[in-house]
């Protein structure tokens, strides 16, 4: 097995939140590589990582960034492979990783989820892997089916909760 999806972290501190990315692609079965590199500490090992993915198969990198949050960005710059930056709340409520990695210049684009989103970066990766991929298009399908579900079941569970006042 051959991983096509790359999470990478700036930090080992940062797994706590990319490991949401690792259970969600682990759960849609989707083969993933997980590492540290860093743009400012390792940058030579950050080029040749960048530069090597596609041709190792990755068709999506999930990159997880905070404080100096410039891992996204970098890679990106040397590859033509899609990346989803994932700004991580080490800092100033994690606005300043968000800034940075959503504030790409022209030409050079990351995807950019919510602070600590590292779940929907993996759904983002399924969803650019379903687009020539049948078999994961329908496991989207069940997923968000079960969404809907979750939230039908909710909304039976508050019925219970009785008020004087309430209508329903």
């Amino acid at each position: 097995m051959k991983p096509i999806v790359s999470i990478i972290m700036g930090s080992a501190s940062d797994y706590k939140v990319m490991e949401k990315a690792a259970l969600q692609l682990n759960e849609f079965k989707i083969p993933f590589e997980i590492n540290a590199l860093s743009a400012h500490r390792t940058p030579a090992e950050v080029e040749e990582f960048a530069k090597n993915a596609a041709g190792r198969g990755i068709k999506v990198i999930i990159a997880g960034a905070g404080m100096a949050a410039h891992l996204c960005g970098v890679i990106a710059a040397m590859t033509t492979v899609p990346v989803i930056g994932v700004p991580i709340n080490a800092s100033f409520d994690g606005m300043d990783a968000l800034l940075a990695i959503v504030q790409m210049p022209p030409g050079i684009p990351v995807a950019t989820v919510a602070v600590n989103g590292a779940q929907n970066a993996a759904i983002l990766a399924a969803q650019m892997i379903a687009t020539g991929d049948e078999k994961m298009a329908q496991m989207l399908v069940e997923f968000k089916e079960t969404l809907k579900n979750k939230i039908v079941s909710a909304n039976k569970e508050l019925e219970e909760y009785k008020y004087d006042y309430r209508v329903i």
